[in-house]
């Protein structure tokens, strides 16, 4: 018998696994996290404002402040059984790094203690020599300190019967470069902070700090662990690189919003719970559309606490899953010809008076700064979506994007029928003369109808990557693997440049003696001309959008490695570096990690597909053919006429075609592989992976094998079948 049938009997045959009992969310909330609450308890007063004070401004600790700090937050560990720490930081490995240390030590004379001070609380040296560095340090050059984010709580780290206080931190090397998705990421806050906080103080001054708010929308599938285990592409790559659609796949589109599986009921209940302990404050969990397609959705928090939530709940799903006997595919695209996988990253920005910048308000001032940062908003988008596409380049995303369940490969931004009237209407008066009487372009005649009814009035459109849903913009084209940093990072950036531009326009005008209200909205007026071709309200599957946004030069992410090439474009390079987010050096070696990343990634599934190939596909197909051979010398040896085994002789000859091909495009690929293999130069390699290898092989090859496992006796195909990974349980 097979892997394939052994793993298919005992998931029938299996028990279901018994969820854990899970109390009241309020009772379990942030029970892992050393909140500001809890920081009261263990800190002094003076210190615990200290802590405040440097969580909500950004002010430097002192070293008395940092080992009160550090003897409180070891207190807390060790009252819930924690004995090691770690400095946890998001290396551009695409993953979390640790490295637990134990409170134990020894002092000089050889008495065993407990020890956590200040200087370890703020500051680690890890071995960085095998994180990706893109040519900024050479391997003997291995130093890189891990250093403490305040802005973002301790938690603690349940893994079996193990407890880790995990400490966030940036990851930066000896020379000061940022070698993790965290630290950018904070300036760009920052950057966007000042940017936003000007021009909001030309409609109130008692603002005095704006941040950045990210909801996200996590999508994933789950299968059946042994099943996945059998499937030497899923092991290795995250995705089946081989695989015939089954006869039911999504087409009736029942799995969408159905109710969910009892067995994939009980581990959603199960990572959340974890997922509430660490302080994710996840809401929402249901079907997708493909089969055993799912996704999660947390209340919306400032972007670096919903960066780390979401990278920390990632890790928690593929941990509790393993409990449950399941695995889950994180993986863009990891099955053909149904829907992939994105995170759909919803963003918008709040001041500390309590204003959602991009929700209207019950005042003409009100809107009129709604319309100011939802004009700037379009015009970043307009000026930068070249780097945008580069933020969300993958190997993974490239096999989603444009695939007809995901936003196109091209970007643009819809912001629905009622808010394109009004963009319209203040267009049009371009070149009136505005005065202080002219209440209806102030007012814009939606004073009254915005406030209540532009949730109903803005429409989803879940073909656009970058579309406006009522309060926020909801940047779609995000990867379901990939860490929110990278985009964030270059969304609040460009937004933050565009309103630096933008007061600085405002503030010629009212030199010249326009007054603010006036001078606002001719600079309105001015960006709603420049960007409006990045506008687009219909279908972005249809062919002829393709040819529209050609015509209007829009950015198109045609493959990953070229889409990278924004990254270090002179425009990026000014931008990045006048923020003071990326210097010149920081971005040539994101720029060479990414294309790594990109070539490592290609190459591994065709080194796996070769396998399969030669040791699962062409054995297989020969032993059905094998078997059809002796059929049809049985119908010869016993006198049959040719007819009645011309069925067999049909299949056994489609069958040969297809495993020479097979055979014939293994070989091709292998030498391609290996052809591209000594390019040196590493964006023409990564180049040559996507055109040379990737595109002139894996679909082909593809091809006849699913269709050799149409024509296969089932018995003798080894590999778990895509109806048995979607949908048995």
């Amino acid at each position: 018998m097979s892997i394939r049938r052994t793993v298919v009997n005992s998931l029938i045959n299996a028990e279901d696994i018994k969820p854990i009992e899970i109390p009241k969310v309020t009772a379990i909330f942030e029970e892992n996290v050393f909140t500001l609450k809890k920081a009261r308890k263990y800190l002094s007063e003076d210190v615990y404002k200290s802590l405040c004070y440097s969580i909500k401004g950004g002010k430097k600790i002192d070293r008395y402040t940092a080992n009160q700090i550090a003897i409180g937050l070891k207190a807390w560990a060790e009252s819930k059984g924690v004995t090691h720490y770690t400095h946890w930081f998001q290396p551009l490995s695409g993953t979390t790094a640790e490295k637990h240390d134990s409170f134990f030590t020894l002092k000089g004379d050889g008495t065993p203690i407990e020890e956590f001070d200040g200087s370890t609380l703020v500051q680690q040296e890890p071995d960085a020599s095998s994180f990706p560095s893109g040519g900024l340090r050479t391997t003997f050059e291995a130093r890189g300190y891990s250093a403490w984010d305040p802005s973002s709580p301790a938690f603690i780290m349940e893994v079996g019967y193990s407890k880790t206080l995990c400490i966030p931190t940036i990851f930066i090397s000896y020379t000061g470069e940022s070698l993790d998705y965290k630290a950018p990421l904070l300036k760009a806050l920052e950057v966007l902070n000042k940017s936003a906080l000007d021009v909001c103080n030309y409609f109130d001054k008692n603002i005095t700090k704006v941040t950045a708010t990210l909801g996200w929308e996590q999508e994933y599938f789950i299968i059946d662990e042994a099943l996945s285990n059998a499937r030497p592409d899923i092991v290795q790559c995250g995705r089946t690189v081989f695989g015939a659609l089954p006869a039911k796949g999504q087409q009736l589109e029942d799995h969408y919003f159905g109710s969910i599986h009892e067995r994939v009921l009980s581990f959603m209940r199960d990572f959340e719970a974890e997922a509430y302990k660490l302080g994710i404050p996840l809401r929402t969990r249901h079907n997708e559309v493909a089969p055993s397609q799912f996704e999660c959705a947390p209340i919306y928090e400032e972007v670096s606490i919903a960066v780390d939530h979401n990278t920390l709940l990632m890790d928690v799903m593929e941990r509790v899953s393993h409990k449950h006997k399941l695995r889950v595919l994180l993986h863009e695209k990891p099955f053909a010809g149904i829907n992939g996988s994105g995170k759909h990253n919803n963003w918008s920005m709040s001041t500390d008076t309590g204003v959602n910048l991009l929700a209207p308000g019950k005042t003409p001032k009100t809107n009129l700064m709604f319309l100011t940062f939802f004009i700037n908003a379009i015009k970043a988008v307009h000026d930068y979506a070249d780097l945008l596409g580069a933020s969300i380049a993958s190997a993974g995303n490239e096999y989603r994007l444009g695939a007809n369940e995901a936003p196109p490969a091209i970007i643009s931004v819809f912001v629905g029928e009622y808010l394109s009237k009004v963009l319209d209407e203040v267009e049009q008066r371009v070149g009136d003369k505005f005065d202080e009487q002219d209440e209806a372009i102030l007012k814009l005649d939606i004073h009254k109808s915005i406030p209540e009814l532009l949730l109903d009035n803005t429409d989803r459109n879940r073909t656009s990557p970058f579309a406006f849903t009522g309060n926020k913009f909801e940047f779609r084209a995000v990867g379901s693997s990939a860490n929110c940093a990278n985009a964030m990072t270059v969304l609040n950036t460009i937004m933050a440049e565009t309103l630096k531009n933008f007061k600085i326009d405002v503030d010629k005008l009212i030199e010249k003696g326009e007054k603010k209200e006036i001078a606002i909205l001719q600079t309105l007026q001015k960006y709603i001309k420049e960007s409006k071709k990045i506008l687009f309200e219909g279908d972005g599957y249809s062919e002829a959008w393709h040819h529209e946004a050609e015509r209007r030069g829009l950015s198109f992410i045609a493959t990953a490695p070229l889409a990278l090439d924004a990254m270090i474009s002179d425009k990026a390079k000014k931008l990045f570096s006048n923020n003071k987010v990326f210097t010149y050096q920081e971005l040539e070696a994101r720029h060479e990690i990414e294309l790594e990343k990109y070539i490592k990634k290609v190459q591994i599934e065709a080194r796996v597909m070769g396998d399969l190939a030669l040791n699962h596909i062409i054995p297989a197909a020969i032993n059905y053919q094998n078997k059809l051979l002796t059929n049809i010398n049985g119908h010869k040896a016993a006198g049959f006429s040719e007819e009645t085994y011309a069925g067999q002789l049909a299949i056994l000859q489609k069958i040969s075609t297809h495993i020479q091909a097979v055979h014939q495009k293994t070989k091709a690929l292998v030498d391609a592989r290996k052809e591209v293999n000594k390019i040196e130069n590493t964006r023409t390699k990564a180049i040559a992976y996507s055109s040379q290898v990737k595109a002139a092989f894996f679909n082909d090859l593809r091809y006849h094998v699913d269709k050799l496992e149409r024509f296969v006796n089932d018995d003798d195909w080894t590999l778990p079948k895509y109806r048995e990974l979607l949908f048995l349980k």
